[in-house]
């Protein structure tokens, strides 16, 4: 069995990623938990004046969180944790029903960098939000799930294909359409289905973002029960860790010298590139605003940015022990070992040494490990919020996660005691001056 505390940590990380198999679902998971903690939500047209304690901001599949000290002044500095609520999948194409050869199936898009071999003979739901006509001319959304297994996409067998382990070669406009049930294709019958399981009228829905999901639950793995074993573990291992940091640091008895915040971005997977991802406003839009909402002024902004930090919290790469060649032969994380630093010299991460001595200082004082990493030079490596925070706040970034295999893979496995480790990082990092 994991040793406590990290156990209790990993058995409720489990819960809540069975309980967000979307963004949306993420967020709202998130923010059941904020309210539980006493935190409120501030909607972008309430108005923020005065606004101290626990709050929280969401726009679709992102969420904002801070918690502002009573009586702390206008200039503040913030400790920023990022992390992001999406991860690679199958999404659901606006035109859904298609078939051939008598099976009624679903077309799906690939949503960001997916090994589809993970999601062949998988038993899939679906899970988003449908946006619903409302009175007046308002629209509405409604999220939706459905936990059973009613899809796969079937691979074909060895004995059609004796060179399928040569290699996998799919075309994913042919061959990822995933079955569902017998008959030709009927339009609107995706619809029906969904609708149904969102207690709506089909006529109400006008739009919609679904996605597909491994129905397999989270669970552990190993001899010792050592390895926490899920979809999404990137990046919701980093969420919880960021929800668990915020509200420790609001029930603490020693109120925090900074505003903690936690900034859980949508579209990582994809570039950022959107009103709810790192590129866009919202992270600056929310700060400005509690600034502002406290009785600042612009100088008060900008001295609360010269003070601020941010940590970016990301999975992370385990060296992989079939493939070890392609790890950096010095810098091989292991799971259990700790958060890993993440590193690299054309700032695909913004680490640099000062960032490495905040966490490495903040891993300290939780009296948790940690770990280095770089890629193999021969690699090239991926990247993550940290450098579009550091960018568009100019505020001193470091890019961390936990070490990991099988990434975007439709199950991920990591250390049943790293994500607790990390959370413990984290909150010894947002309530530091």
């Amino acid at each position: 069995m994991t040793p406590l505390p990290h156990r209790s940590h990993s058995d409720d990380l489990l819960e809540f990623i069975g309980a967000s198999p979307s963004p949306y679902h993420a967020v709202a998971s998130a923010a059941r938990r904020l309210e539980k903690a006493g935190f409120r939500e501030l909607r972008g047209t309430d108005d923020w004046t005065g606004t101290a304690g626990g709050s929280f901001h969401i726009r679709d599949g992102a969420l904002i969180a801070w918690y502002v000290p009573e009586g702390a002044p206008a200039h503040t500095p913030f400790r920023i944790v990022g992390a992001h609520t999406d991860s690679p999948n199958l999404r659901v194409k606006p035109v859904p029903d298609t078939g051939t050869a008598g099976w009624r199936q679903v077309g799906v898009e690939i949503y960001g960098g997916v090994p589809l071999n993970t999601w062949l003979d998988r038993d899939l739901g679906i899970s988003g939000r449908l946006a619903l006509r409302g009175p007046g001319g308002a629209v509405t959304t409604r999220l939706v799930r459905i936990d059973e297994p009613l899809f796969r996409v079937p691979q074909l067998a060895i004995h059609l294909d004796h060179s399928v382990n040569d290699g996998l070669a799919l075309d994913p406009q042919r061959h990822l359409a995933p079955v569902w049930s017998l008959g030709e294709a009927e339009r609107g019958s995706l619809l029906r289905r969904v609708a149904a399981a969102a207690e709506v009228e089909p006529g109400r829905v006008l739009g919609w973002d679904l996605m597909l999901h491994d129905v397999q639950p989270p669970g552990y793995l190993g001899a010792e029960r050592e390895f926490v074993v899920s979809s999404r573990l990137d990046n919701l291992v980093s969420v919880h860790a960021g929800v668990t940091a915020l509200t420790a640091a609001a029930a603490a008895a020693e109120a925090p010298v900074c505003v903690p915040v936690l900034a859980a971005f949508d579209h990582e997977e994809v570039g950022s590139g959107s009103a709810t991802g790192a590129h866009g406003p919202l992270l600056e839009r929310v700060l400005s605003r509690s600034v502002t909402a406290r009785g600042g002024v612009p100088e008060d902004w900008a001295r609360a940015l010269s003070g601020s930090f941010c940590v970016s919290a990301d999975m992370s790469h385990a060296v992989h022990p079939n493939y070890a060649e392609r790890h950096d032969p010095e810098h091989r994380p292991l799971p259990n070992g700790g958060p890993s630093l993440k590193v690299n010299a054309n700032q695909r991460y913004a680490t640099d040494g000062t960032g490495v001595a905040v966490f490495a200082s903040a891993c300290e004082r939780a009296g948790v490990p940690w770990q280095p990493f770089v890629s193999n030079n021969a690699m090239p490596c991926g990247t993550s919020i940290g450098p579009i925070t550091a960018a568009r706040l100019g505020v001193p970034t470091v890019d961390v996660g936990v070490p990991g295999l099988s990434m975007h893979s439709a199950r991920e496995l990591c250390g049943a005691a790293d994500p607790g480790h990390l959370a413990a990082a984290l909150g010894a990092f947002v309530t530091s001056g």
